[in-house]
């Protein structure tokens, strides 16, 4: 599927290899090469996805990424030669929705992008519009959560995983079977990502993130959403 596709990406000799690569696949991009170019151009024409360095000069990658996810639901791929697991679960926490670690080729670049896309569009023409459990509803037509009647947003990964969740409410899930079900993260990624985007979606969707009533864990298995909002659901 072609794209619109945003660059924030300061080597300028790297941004021209990714954007040669990404045109090569069929995809339409603008390359920016800091912080406030990329929130600038993101809010004049909105991307269909954003690839995303992390170290921008101005405003980084992770101030870029928190600005535009409260503003959109943008996917977002991030770029770093920052390999740790607390930098990935910190930004997949502000919203991305896969990490590449540099260096890496551009090929898997692609395919990355490639997978994000597909994953955002599956969301948007799943058959089955919306999943009603306990207060909770998640419409993966119009790509919507609604908490009691009130709107919540969420990243395109939160979204997957509670959309798994939601389709089999009392079905419980293992971490990888939720990685698979949401399309997968990439090589870099462990059961991590899971916890990372649950821990999030508590604190959107539950009155007392600490004390969930929703989002369930499965000691020794993983998670699952109780049938009826939990024993002590209002």
């Amino acid at each position: 599927m072609s794209a619109r596709i945003l660059i924030a990406e300061d080597d300028r000799k790297q941004a021209d290899l990714v954007r040669r690569y990404l045109e090569r696949e069929g995809h339409r991009t603008t390359v920016v090469h800091d912080g406030r170019a990329a929130i600038d151009e993101a809010r004049g024409r909105w991307p269909d996805l954003l690839v995303l360095d992390l170290m921008l000069p101005g405003v980084d990658g992770l101030d870029v990424c928190r600005v535009l996810r409260t503003e959109r639901d943008l996917p977002i791929v991030m770029l770093t030669a920052r390999a740790t697991e607390d930098d990935l679960l910190l930004g997949l926490a502000l919203g991305a929705d896969d990490y590449v670690t540099k260096p890496y080729s551009p090929r898997e670049l692609v395919a990355r992008v490639r997978t994000v896309l597909r994953r955002a569009a599956r969301a948007m023409t799943a058959e089955t519009t919306a999943h009603s459990v306990g207060g909770l509803v998640v419409d993966t037509e119009r790509h919507e959560v609604h908490v009691d009647g009130a709107p919540v947003d969420t990243t395109p990964g939160e979204f997957a995983v509670l959309a798994c969740l939601a389709a089999s409410p009392g079905r419980a899930f293992t971490r990888p079977m939720l990685l698979e079900r949401v399309g997968g993260f990439g090589r870099d990624v462990t059961g991590r990502t899971i916890d990372v985007h649950v821990m999030n979606l508590r604190r959107k969707i539950e009155r007392e993130p600490t004390r969930p009533r929703r989002l369930i864990t499965v000691f020794g298995v993983g998670y699952k959403l109780a049938r009826d909002g939990g024993p002590d659901a209002p």
